[in-house]
């Protein structure tokens, strides 16, 4: 699973992808002003850091403001970026701590098996027997391994990791996610009320 995401419901773009899908996706986070002509340190937060190039369209903070990359090169850890038309380090300070955003539909696609966080939302979790376990509220980042969020119709949350002994199949078209049930992994209170 990649990505990470804002909800549609928090801007309204024409040509917006599919109900329930986020219209952008989080690609980095601007720090602070670096030198004297506009450059900002920015910290990436995609599995596609390829995608950040001089040229590309991007949007900055809650408000989506369009922009393009004039600058970007890696500096450390960070990537040392600039924007068109700003250049001096008090304009580009007004960026400081906001995130910095892709459209959705220019996403990279996936390998087959693969998807993004935004996509997994809301999906109807099931049992290989046939159990309704809930719908995917979140996705947890573990280092190890994603851990779904599902919330059950009793709205008990239940954590589903991503490995492969769990999940049996992601049907994005039918908006069903089908999982083994290790034992242990459904609390016992859970089981009786489902």
């Amino acid at each position: 699973m990649k990505g990470k995401e804002i909800s549609s419901d928090q801007a309204d773009f024409s040509g917006s992808p599919m109900p329930g899908e986020p219209v952008f996706l989080v690609i980095g986070k601007l720090r602070r002003p670096h030198g004297l002509k506009g450059d900002i340190l920015m910290e990436v937060m995609t599995d596609f850091p390829e995608r950040i190039k001089s040229g590309e369209l991007v949007y900055i903070g809650e408000e989506f403001k369009e922009s393009y990359f004039r600058t970007c090169k890696w500096h450390g850890k960070l990537m040392r970026i600039s924007f068109e038309g700003i250049n001096d380090p008090e304009s580009v300070g007004e960026y400081r701590n906001k995130y910095v955003y892709v459209r959705c539909d220019n996403s990279p696609e996936l390998p087959e098996g693969e998807f993004y966080h935004h996509q997994l939302i809301g999906l109807q979790v099931i049992s290989d027997d046939g159990k309704n376990l809930g719908v995917v509220t979140s996705i947890l980042e573990t280092g190890a391994n994603d851990v779904l969020s599902v919330q059950d119709m009793h709205g008990r949350e239940i954590l589903i990791p991503v490995i492969q002994q769990v999940m049996r199949d992601v049907n994005i078209e039918s908006g069903i996610i089908t999982i083994y049930v290790l034992p242990g992994l459904i609390p016992e209170s859970s089981k009786k009320t489902s």
